[in-house]
C-alpha cells in the first residue's frame, strides 16, 4: 500500500504537534520548579524577617 501525499503531510504535522506538546510539557515542568523555588525562598525570607523582629522586641 502506497501512502498518499495527504497522509504523509498529516503524519508530519502529527509528529510536529507531538514535539511541540513535549516541549511545552517540559517548559511547564521547569516553570513549576522555579515557581516552587521562588515560593520557598519567599517563605524563608518572611520567616527570617519575622524571627528578627521578634528577637529585636525581646531584647528591647
Amino acid at each position: 500500500m502506497q501512502l498518499g501525499v495527504l497522509q504523509v503531510i498529516t503524519g508530519l504535522l502529527a509528529a510536529v504537534a507531538f514535539a511541540i506538546a513535549i516541549i511545552a510539557a517540559g517548559a511547564g515542568l521547569i516553570s513549576g520548579v522555579f515557581m516552587l523555588a521562588g515560593v520557598a525562598l519567599l517563605a524563608w525570607l518572611t520567616y527570617s524577617l519575622i524571627r528578627g523582629v521578634l528577637r529585636h522586641r525581646a531584647g528591647a
